[in-house]
């Protein structure tokens, strides 16, 4: 594992009435803790990091999405310098067979 400690987990929970709820996990590695947060929250969707660096990678990424319950991740914090290894395609290899739909958003991308 290549996290440093730097500080807390720390991510937010937006619920969208008549709409998805959504976790936005920030700059952490795999904690306890998301099995809770997928249990009281119930996140439809997960922005997980998965740059395998100072957070997680993309096989602790797929495990976070079935911790949380996510259906649908967004990859983020991933691909921007060297040291940032994880890739999309490794995250959808680890999430394919759970069931978890992986989509990748570009700079100014929106999906609905």
């Amino acid at each position: 594992v290549h996290t440093s400690n730097v500080g807390p987990a720390t991510g937010f929970v937006v619920r969208f009435e008549g709409g998805p709820t959504v976790y936005f996990a920030g700059d952490t590695a795999l904690f306890g803790d998301m099995r809770m947060i997928g249990e009281r929250y119930k996140p439809d969707i997960a922005f997980l990091p998965i740059g395998d660096r100072y957070t997680m990678g993309p096989e602790d990424a797929a495990i976070a999405a079935e911790w949380l319950g996510a259906k649908t991740v967004v990859p983020m914090h991933y691909g921007t310098f060297p040291e940032l290894t994880g890739t999309v395609d490794e995250l959808r290899a680890f999430a394919a067979p759970k069931g978890i739909e992986v989509i990748q958003l570009r700079a100014g991308e929106t999906t609905s």
